[in-house]
Order: C-alpha cells, then sequence, then structure tokens
C-alpha cells in the first residue's frame, strides 16, 4: 500500500467519524435507518437525469450507509467503509465525486460490489450538507463505464442535493415544532385540568367582538349552560345588580391604569360570592386593550365565615357589656353581704368561675347553643366528691341560648355551693335530683327543671335571706318570663326554674 492510498484511507476514516459531522447527523435524522417515501421522487428524478439503473439518497454514519430512498434497488444499506459515497462526503462540500469506471480506479477495484455482483463501475455523487456538515450523498451507478458526464448534469445533481439538504432540515424543523406543540398541548392540558379541578374558572375576553373564552367552572359559577358562544354582556348580566356597576368600574379603571384587576361580587341567580382577577394581556398599535385574561374563585364559604366573624364579635362585645355589669352588681351585692375580705373573695371568686364556665361552653360553640347537660356537669362537678353517685339526673335532650346558659349557670353554682355547705351535698350520703322537661307551653318550649336534695341533714327555713337567695331567684331577669322559687322543706332544699328556651 502505498502513502498516497494510505493518507487517502486515514482522511476517508477521520470523515466517516467525525464527532461534530455524526452530531448533526443524528440530531437532524435520528431515523436514519428507516426509509423516507419524500426522498423518492429526488432518486427517480437523478436515475432519469443521467439515464442510470440506480439513484440513492444516502446518509453515512460511522459504520453504515443508509439508503433514505433508492432508484433501482431494493436495499436499504451498506457497510460504510466500503461505499462509493464516504469518499464524497470526504471532498469539498460543493464538489462532485465522478468514477468512470471503477475497475481502473484504485480506490474502488478491490470492493466488493465492484469485483462482484452487481458489478459497478460508473459512480457519480455529490454531498447533502446540513448545518455545513456533509452527512450523505445523492448518488447514481451504472453497471457500464462511461465517459466524464456533461457538466451541465453535475450541476443539476447538485441542485438536487440541495433540495434533498433543505427537504432533510424543514423535515427536522417540523418535527422539533410538532414536540413543542405537543408538549404545549399537554402543558395547557394539564393546566386546565388543574383549573377544572381546582374550580378556579379561567376566561379571555375579547374586547372587540365581545366574545369570552371559558372553562367549565366558570360558567358553573355564573350560573351558565354549556355553550359553545358566550358573550362579554352574559357574563356581566349574571352578577347581581347590588354589585355590577361597582365591579364594571373596577374593570374599567384596571384596563384605562394598565393595573390588575380585583373585586368581589355576587352571582344574582345563585347568590354565591366570587372573587374575579386579572389584567389587560393585549393592546393595539393605539394602546387600546383588546385582550382581557382572568381567573374567578368561588369564595362563598370565606364570605359566610366572614361574615359569622363579624356577627360573633358583635355578639361577644354585647356580652362582654352585660357581663362587666353583671359582675359590677355581683360584686356590690356580695360585698354588701360580707364583711371578711377573705369570705368575699371565695364567694366573689365562684361566682366569676360559674360565669367563666358558662361563657367556656359558649365560646366552644361559637355563641350558638349548648347542651344542659355539659352545664350541669361544669357547674355541679366541682362541688361533689362523686358526679356519678351523687348527682342523679332525669332529663330531655334540651338546647340553651347564651342568654339561659349564663343565667342557668349562676343558678346552679349557688345551689351546688350551698348544697356543698349546708346541704345534701354536704355529706357523703346525700344526693341531688334533678328533673329538667321541654314542656310546650302557648306554642313555645318552655324548661321545666326541678332541683331535689336528699340524704342531707335537715332543712330548715333562714332567718334572713342572704345574697345567695337573692342571686338565684334574680339570675334569670334577662330572660322574659323566667322564674325560680326555692322551697325549704325538712327533708332538703327544693328549687323549680321555668325558663323559656
Amino acid at each position: 500500500m502505498t502513502k498516497e492510498t494510505c493518507d487517502l484511507q486515514t482522511a476517508v476514516a477521520a470523515v466517516r467519524t467525525s464527532a461534530q459531522r455524526l452530531d448533526v447527523l443524528h440530531a437532524v435524522v435520528p431515523d436514519m435507518a428507516e426509509p423516507d417515501a419524500d426522498f423518492r421522487d429526488l432518486a427517480d428524478i437523478a436515475a432519469g437525469l443521467f439515464d442510470a439503473p440506480v439513484a440513492l439518497v444516502t446518509l453515512v454514519d460511522a459504520e453504515n450507509q443508509w439508503f433514505k430512498a433508492a432508484s433501482g434497488v431494493s436495499e436499504t444499506q451498506a457497510p460504510a467503509a466500503d461505499s462509493f459515497c464516504v469518499h464524497t462526503i470526504a471532498g469539498a462540500l460543493d464538489g462532485a465525486l465522478v468514477v468512470a469506471d471503477a475497475t481502473t480506479d484504485a480506490r474502488f477495484s478491490d470492493q466488493p460490489r465492484v469485483v462482484g455482483a452487481p458489478f459497478l463501475r460508473f459512480y457519480a455523487g455529490v454531498p447533502l450538507v446540513i448545518e455545513g456538515q456533509p452527512v450523505g450523498t445523492l448518488c447514481v451507478f451504472d453497471v457500464e463505464p462511461r465517459k466524464d458526464p456533461a457538466p451541465q448534469l453535475i450541476v443539476q445533481l447538485q441542485r438536487l442535493s440541495r433540495v434533498a439538504s433543505s427537504l432533510f432540515s424543514l423535515k427536522h424543523e417540523a418535527h422539533q415544532r410538532a414536540l413543542k406543540e405537543a408538549a404545549l398541548s399537554r402543558e395547557e392540558q394539564r393546566h386546565a385540568m388543574a383549573l377544572d379541578a381546582a374550580n378556579v374558572g379561567s376566561w379571555l375576553w375579547d374586547i372587540r367582538s365581545g366574545n369570552v373564552s371559558c372553562n367549565a367552572p366558570m360558567l358553573r359559577m355564573f350560573g351558565m349552560e354549556p355553550t359553545k358562544s358566550v358573550q362579554a354582556r352574559d357574563i356581566f348580566g349574571a352578577i347581581h345588580p347590588d354589585d355590577r356597576v361597582a365591579t364594571l368600574s373596577k374593570l374599567r379603571s384596571a384596563m384605562t391604569q394598565d393595573q390588575e384587576y380585583d373585586g368581589t361580587f355576587r352571582i344574582a341567580s345563585t347568590g354565591r360570592w366570587l372573587l374575579g382577577r386579572g389584567r389587560v394581556h393585549e393592546r393595539d398599535a393605539k394602546g387600546k386593550p383588546t385582550v382581557f385574561l382572568g381567573i374567578n374563585i368561588d369564595v362563598s364559604e370565606e364570605q359566610e365565615a366572614s361574615q359569622r366573624t363579624r356577627l360573633l364579635l358583635r355578639e361577644l362585645n354585647h356580652r362582654v357589656k352585660n357581663t362587666l355589669a353583671m359582675l359590677q352588681s355581683l360584686a356590690r351585692q356580695t360585698l354588701r353581704q360580707t364583711s371578711d375580705p377573705q369570705e368575699f373573695m371565695t364567694a366573689f371568686a365562684g361566682r366569676l368561675q360559674a360565669i367563666s364556665e358558662a361563657h367556656g361552653l359558649l365560646s366552644d360553640h361559637e355563641w350558638g347553643e349548648i347542651r344542659l347537660s355539659a352545664l350541669l356537669a361544669k357547674q355541679l362537678a366541682p362541688h361533689v366528691r362523686d358526679y356519678q353517685k351523687q348527682i342523679e339526673v332525669h332529663k330531655d335532650e334540651i338546647l340553651l341560648g347564651p342568654d339561659q346558659a349564663v343565667g342557668l349557670g349562676l343558678v346552679l353554682h349557688e345551689l351546688a355551693t350551698n348544697a356543698a355547705k349546708y346541704g345534701s351535698l354536704s355529706v357523703s350520703r346525700g344526693r341531688v335530683v334533678l328533673t329538667a322537661r321541654s314542656v310546650e307551653e302557648d306554642g313555645r318550649h318552655v324548661l321545666h327543671l326541678t332541683w331535689t336534695e336528699v340524704g342531707g341533714p335537715p332543712v330548715e327555713q333562714p332567718a334572713r335571706r342572704g345574697f345567695g337567695s337573692i342571686l338565684i331567684e334574680r339570675s334569670l331577669d334577662k330572660v322574659m318570663g323566667s322564674s325560680v322559687k326555692v322551697e325549704y322543706l325538712p327533708a332538703g332544699l327544693t328549687a323549680i326554674v321555668r325558663l323559656p328556651l
């Protein structure tokens, strides 16, 4: 092997294995092993130009030469090292390789397809160039030797190769666009599904035409049936009349001042509260808004919670004022009845605790209604040794409002305190029997509660009425139609409470 032949083989191998060339080839034509009918016409035209039995559009990688299109053969590949085309891509990018008779050309005379079937003789090929790299060829073959073809034929072959190169690039760009569009479509679908799952209404308003494009949650929020065409006037018309003017004013202001729209309004048909946000998405050459993009979120529960909080705060403020007035009265009356500071603190602290327990229960139930059984347990448990044995309760399921709970809590506290000091709860065998019934009187429910002490020391009518007795009778003054009657029977104190519910 001559030095010239050795150098040629080295140069050809370097081009065939060039990393830069192969990177372009694999990036632009990743499916090079698959024939492509879009290139068949180019192969047929080349065969016709040269009146040749075989024409190929080929791609050459490090190991193989792939036939993307072929005229005159059924094969789809050949070894790259033994190909004519690898020599073509090793030449100048705008050049052509012509072999008049392969048997007389030292580069090809011993190749298998020259010395054996199909006994190739003539070859003419030009490179396919993509992004400055020769990735393949457009070539013709004949099994008969030929003289050098006319220059015009080579020029036509070069034009066809440029068309083939452009087609490869265009198909690659189209494929990349399709991938991006598919990814974008998946992303849009994901966003749409996320908005739907989160019950977020999205909308796009074409201001010039008045058309509104929106998703299903948006239509549901506005109480509208699914439809292909939605107009802005339909959307605005669905807003509650009391909120419509303010909402439209905010929207116009946001559009004029290029600010974000943010507003809360009700839907007329459902009464649901919606939070709307958005901003101008596109403007024309004169700066006028043409497209507005926005979202809506159902905030009815938040509005109801806020309203409930405001009501609770007003109720709490009312209760605090009443409680302060009650505490002042309790303090004055307790002080009048006790001269000993320690006795005053004990009595007053107990009454404060009774009010606190009732307030705690009401606060846990957001100042709504509480169960009588819960109030009984809170007020009586601190005064008994064994609640289950010493407190016997026979009752209906009864709910108490705030005024009833606070007043009855004080009554129960005073009764329990008195029973623990002087009555049935002052001895281990003593008990309190409570009977509570809800009775209908004149179309309204009334609580009849009886407190009966049994098993305690003998009871005598007190010589004078203490503040405790007065407090028992006066604690329910705030509840119209209520009354408390205390009887000092020898067997034990009895109290009868009548309390409209």
